[in-house]
């Protein structure tokens, strides 16, 4: 099981610039986590790594309907926060006197009794106000930003990674988790008690915990699973139409926590804007991902052709993510309900299946032999090698020179050779590029003392000696066919 990265949340009211910080400090780290492929909204979440520390940034404001009002849509961003993350961003306007909606969310903040940093971005503005007029606000911590400039966002990262842990890697176990996720009302809590109820062995019932995540421990086919709802549990008759509220960080940690995520939808509404961007952080995240059509029950008039007449569109939706399954259910009638159940666990068989080195790297050889990849004027990519570096979720690195020239067309063409090759269905795989040359002048730049031996610099040299090993074993093995 990987370890829980901290999660730092941004909150503030509408125009003080949350987005452009939180696109500054991931753009920064080169580590967009949800880019929501074949779409062009922003993302909401991103990880950050900075001096051997890595954690979660979330814009709260990402998820929510942008025509909520100020009193509804922040009091929610705050709750969350509160609730759920481990460091507070309060950001403000510094060219504006603090205000009441600013004081609201200061109050709230500390309330909450988390650490609080105070932003005060567009500091380089000229009717920039002095951070005097903003300790009214009760924040002690106030660092100084221009988002748009780049300036002082090396001083907030320092900041956070004052108060929050190093990364570490936690003992793994054998429970396979799995999350409802899903925007509200579209069955969640219903599906979860429709399976914890069909089963006969339920090992635990844990409902209600600190971070309103209810689980229930359930043994299924000799497997232990672990069912994670982040709606919660309520009693029949008391899930009005509306009452749910979508929390955007609660979601975010069910998804790092679980193995599998089940993305529903309400057939009755299907296609939006924000399940498309859920399956898209799904799939960064790097977890196993089914596509849910829920309440099939609801459908007036259905016939045996409904199903096949839906499917393709919701595909065409979800093109980013093909190898998606995709299962109509219905927890009124039971449809499909048990067989999420094995379809986590096959998922989960594919996720740490290991391929064959000698068998990859035919694969590249004739990739490349077929279409070679282009580049510029003598400055064409060589693919060399590839290796298989992890599982849950498969990745992959590949060994060349002027990688940098790859497009991301080809990085497709190579992930649909993989996929054909190997049966990774529900699991997205990932793909790194390892330049020689660039590894080449980093060692000379090192010897030359041009970059200080920092411990992530020794970390990386600990990674890339285990790859090069890997490097050698294939030399040797490709030797031995010949």
């Amino acid at each position: 099981m990987a370890s829980k990265l901290p999660t730092v949340a941004i909150i503030g009211r509408a125009n003080a610039g949350k987005s452009s910080l939180f696109n500054r400090m991931v753009r920064a780290q080169q580590a967009i986590v949800a880019r929501e492929a074949g779409t062009t909204r922003d993302s909401v979440l991103g990880k950050v790594e900075h001096q051997d520390h890595q954690f979660w940034l979330v814009d709260t404001a990402g998820l929510k309907d942008p025509n909520d009002e100020f009193e509804a849509g922040i009091q929610e961003q705050i709750t969350e926060a509160a609730d759920a993350a481990d460091v507070i961003l309060v950001i403000v306007d510094s060219t504006e006197y603090p205000g009441d909606e600013d004081r609201i969310v200061a109050k709230k903040a500390l309330k909450s009794k988390k650490p609080v940093i105070l932003i005060t971005n567009k500091s380089d503005l000229k009717d920039a106000i002095h951070n005097d007029e903003f300790r009214r606000l009760g924040i002690k911590t106030i660092i100084r930003t221009s988002a748009e400039h780049n300036s002082g966002i090396v001083d907030v990262l320092n900041e956070i990674v004052k108060i929050i842990p190093e990364r570490t890697e936690e003992a793994p176990d054998d429970v396979l988790r799995m999350a409802l996720i899903g925007r509200p009302n579209v069955g969640k809590s219903y599906l979860f008690n429709t399976l914890a109820g069909k089963q006969q062995a339920i090992v635990a019932d844990v409902a209600g915990t600190t971070r309103d995540i209810n689980r229930i421990a359930i043994r299924y086919q000799q497997q232990d699973l672990e069912l994670l709802d982040t709606a919660g549990v309520r009693r029949q008759g008391k899930q009005e139409v509306g009452i749910e509220k979508f929390s955007v960080l609660r979601t975010l940690q069910a998804i790092e926590e679980s193995d599998i995520c089940f993305l529903l939808m309400d057939v009755n509404e299907l296609s939006t804007a924000l399940d498309q961007r859920l399956a898209g952080i799904i799939a960064e995240a790097g977890k196993g991902l089914v596509l849910v059509v829920s309440k099939w029950d609801s459908v007036e008039g259905k016939d045996a052709y409904t199903r096949d007449a839906l499917a393709p569109r919701i595909a065409r939706n979800f093109d980013f993510v093909p190898w998606a399954p995709l299962i109509f259910t219905s927890s009124v009638t039971g449809q499909n309900v048990t067989k999420l159940f094995d379809l986590a666990i096959d998922i989960e068989a594919r996720r740490n299946q290991e391929t064959k080195t000698r068998v990859l790297n035919d694969l590249l050889q004739k990739a490349v032999q077929k279409h070679p990849p282009a580049g510029l004027k003598n400055s064409h990519p060589k693919l060399r090698y590839m290796v298989q570096t992890d599982t849950a979720p498969p990745w992959f690195v590949i060994y060349g020179s002027n990688l940098k020239f790859i497009h991301w067309s080809y990085k497709r063409y190579l992930e649909r050779l993989v996929r054909e090759t190997y049966n990774f269905a529900g699991t997205p795989i990932k793909f790194s590029f390892r330049d020689e040359k660039q590894i080449k002048a980093n060692k000379e730049r090192v010897a030359q003392g041009k970059e200080p031996v920092t411990k992530a610099y020794k970390l990386r040299k600990e990674q890339e000696k285990i790859e090069l090993e890997r490097l050698e074993k294939i030399k040797r093995e490709k030797e031995q066919d010949l």
